[in-house]
């Protein structure tokens, strides 16, 4: 079996797992919306412009984050309300590890691009922009979860995943600042060499 036709088995399994019976239907949609447009989008470019082993699997990893977040709610993932009550805390906090995600896979992602469309250079300029723009996408998810609150006319409470902390945006907006340094952080080295040898092998 391809790495491909992996990728898809392990997303098809945990997508229908997700569907069966979520917590909440609508909210089940809002939070892996962005995994199911995400699949239409590398089948078309797969070809035209295929990605490193490293972008796919994070790619993979951030759909499952979503698909597992969608299945309970982000405020009612079990394993993150055993850690919780292990740590002596009340709340859940799987939506500052998908918020954590929201910078740590979209920063690679526009690293690949930027870098291989000649945009810029790989560096410190580099990551200063990949970093914004990460950072910027996560605003633009924030924005995104308050225009859902106010077009539904229901309190979104499930979607937006506050829990009643005053700072869940801005924090969450921390989370994903956070995860894209991280992330250049660790995986640069191995990135510029997938980037290497995806060249070697396309000239």
């Amino acid at each position: 079996m391809s790495k491909h036709m992996i990728w898809i088995v392990i997303y098809l399994f945990v997508l229908i797992w997700s569907g069966i019976e979520p917590k909440d239907q609508f909210t089940w949609f809002l939070e892996v919306a962005p995994a199911l447009v995400a699949v239409p989008v590398l089948i078309a470019t797969r070809k035209r412009f295929p990605l490193t082993p490293l972008v796919y699997v994070l790619i993979l990893i951030h759909s499952l984050i979503l698909m597992v977040g969608g299945h309970y709610t982000y405020a009612e993932v079990p394993l993150f309300d055993w850690l919780a009550q292990l740590l002596g805390s009340e709340r859940n906090n799987y939506d500052k590890l998908g918020h954590f995600a929201q910078g740590f896979i979209p920063v690679l992602i526009a690293r690949e691009v930027f870098i291989r469309n000649e945009v810029v250079k790989a560096g410190g300029w580099c990551s200063f922009i990949c970093i914004c723009f990460a950072l910027a996408l996560s605003a633009f998810y924030e924005l995104i979860e308050w225009w859902v609150a106010l077009l539904t006319g229901e309190d979104a409470e499930a979607f937006l995943g506050t829990q009643g902390y005053i700072w869940d945006t801005q924090s969450d907006m921390g989370m994903a600042l956070l995860g894209a340094i991280v992330a250049l952080l660790v995986l640069v080295k191995t990135h510029d060499k997938q980037l290497s040898a995806f060249k070697s092998a396309t000239d």
